[in-house]
């Protein structure tokens, strides 16, 4: 009987874990839409090598040649493969979208802490960060790109930068409200050091939120590098990505339309998983946000 029950023992964890991702999926189809369309984007960009051609190699004698067995989306202007270059844009993209919402939810995590926790340095720090929201996200990829050159890491800084002030001023709303909170009131009497009072009690209360943040800024992270590329100050043309291979393909939309429509499709998607697992979690963290809607 003993062995018994501890048989049935063993396997409740895996029952409740299935369990509990089932309920979650019922719950929030959202969540699970966004995560597996952004899952498959990713493995596609990472296992580019594995099935797509060369994206870089020009066939000048098949020039904006239809789809086929050979170029699944035809060739470009140059004789290029359509789909390589859409495959391997898609690491252009997500690299600069999730390194560039990482970056700014890391530093305005950082900064929002110290204002909304160390009120000395309030009004110094928000100042600041009201000058950084002043500047125009393309006016400063352009003078930074103007003075290094086009790169992704001109890219993503221009980005990034822009970005910091809104993760800094939410992280710093959530510090002012955890900071009159009892238990942190408890830790300051018990002489708790201030860097212990952060990571254990005021910190957690950030990541919520953050994630949310961090999404959104994704997003537009992504959007912003193809607008820039499409431009020509993003990055550089020998480079595949979404926005310079609808730039240069922009000529040809009558003869060849897979050249833009092939790129376009997969950053509406791309940029539309991102908000869906954004606006997902939102729900997963805050139920009162979707009762509203």
């Amino acid at each position: 009987m003993s062995f018994t029950n501890s048989l049935m023992s063993a396997g409740q964890p895996d029952r409740f874990r299935i369990g509990g991702l089932a309920h979650l999926a019922r719950r929030y189809p959202v969540v699970l839409i966004g995560a597996g369309l952004l899952t498959l984007l990713i493995a596609l960009a990472i296992s580019a090598p594995l099935f797509a051609r060369d994206p870089v190699n020009m066939d000048p004698f098949f020039r904006l040649q239809p789809p086929s067995d050979e170029h699944w989306f035809g060739t470009d202007n140059l004789g290029r493969d359509v789909f390589a270059r859409a495959i391997y844009g898609a690491r252009v993209s997500l690299m600069v979208g999730l390194i560039s919402a990482l970056v700014s939810a890391c530093v305005g995590m950082l900064i929002g802490v110290v204002a909304g926790y160390v009120r000395s340095f309030d009004n110094v720090i928000m100042r600041v960060m009201d000058a950084l929201m002043s500047i125009p996200t393309f006016l400063l990829a352009i003078a930074l790109i103007s003075l290094t050159g086009p790169g992704i890491e001109m890219l993503i800084a221009a980005i990034a930068i822009p970005q910091t002030p809104s993760v800094a001023r939410l992280v710093r709303s959530v510090v002012l409200s955890v900071r009159e909170r009892p238990y942190v009131d408890a830790a300051v009497c018990g002489g708790g050091r201030l860097h212990k009072i952060l990571w254990r009690h005021v910190l957690p209360s950030t990541i919520p939120p953050l994630m949310v943040q961090g999404s959104l800024v994704c997003a537009d992270a992504i959007m912003t590098e193809a607008a820039l590329s499409f431009l020509g100050v993003g990055v550089p043309p020998e480079i595949p990505s979404w926005g310079n291979m609808i730039s240069s393909s922009r000529l040809y939309l009558a003869t060849a339309p897979l050249t833009i429509f092939a790129p376009g499709i997969l950053l509406a998607v791309t940029v539309l998983a991102v908000n869906l697992l954004g606006d997902g979690l939102r729900d997963v963290f805050d139920p009162r946000a979707k009762r509203r809607h």
